[in-house]
């Protein structure tokens, strides 16, 4: 990598939040949950949670191609699971849902840690789902429409969230676990590398101080060896 893309990746990891995210509630349209995506690493998210019941996730081309390499989407069945697991994690729930008991958007702590519920594309989230929310916020509308697009207004809410977070100084340091600023420092960095490991479980090998593998002809040699170090996850299983 060049110095100049080595800057970048931690110019954007520097600035990455672990506690904030979204969560898409059966919103089915790939334009959509990849436009949310894009909205999503714009202000630095990492990880976001869509429910999809059986169907996959597929990044819309043309829209988050590029984004959805820097924001993980975790796949979910249900949503309740989703949810209490956020919320063990100290996360407060915002739903997205336009009405009249919904409060403005804007008067809402977002540098607390929290999780953004959207819901599918016309009919919104359903009362099982506001029924878990802590709050529900709304984008005021002084025109003739009665709602945004979902990604539109994931958007707006995303901007009320990072303007809160940079005035509270949580954009001028590094707040990602170390452990996990180096895993997506190497994945981000060295993608093939990154995949060959996966598909042959392996740990990813150790980086120099420039990002580059440290000793890339020594550590390849132990993977035709077969004495390279395999990656937790297949020793544990």
């Amino acid at each position: 990598m060049t110095p100049e893309r080595i800057a970048r990746l931690r110019q954007v990891l520097d600035r990455r939040q672990p506690d904030l995210t979204v969560v898409t509630d059966f919103v089915h349209k790939q334009r959509n949950l990849s436009a949310i995506v894009r909205n999503c690493d714009a202000v630095g998210i990492t990880r976001i949670h869509a429910v999809l019941g059986k169907a996959e996730y597929q990044a819309f081309r043309g829209t988050a191609m590029g984004s959805h390499r820097w924001v993980e989407v975790c796949h979910h069945r249900e949503l309740a699971p989703a949810l209490d697991a956020l919320r063990e994690e100290g996360y407060q729930v915002v739903a997205a849902h336009p009405g009249e008991a919904a409060t403005d958007f804007r008067d809402i702590d977002y540098t607390r840690p929290t999780a953004l519920l959207l819901g599918a594309e016309r009919r919104g989230l359903g009362k099982r789902a506001l029924a878990q929310a802590d709050e529900t916020i709304a984008v005021p509308m002084v025109g003739m429409v009665g709602s945004l697009n979902v990604s539109v207004a994931s958007g707006i809410v995303l901007s009320e969230a990072q303007r809160q977070r940079q005035s509270a100084g949580m954009y001028d340091r590094p707040r990602l676990p170390p452990a996990e600023y180096r895993r997506l420092f190497f994945e981000w960095g060295h993608p093939r590398v990154r995949d060959f490991c996966e598909q042959r479980g392996l740990a990813y090998p150790p980086l120099d101080r420039e990002g580059e593998i440290d000793r890339p002809a020594d550590w390849y040699a132990s993977v035709r060896a077969g004495t390279a170090a395999r990656s937790r996850e297949e020793k544990d299983g």
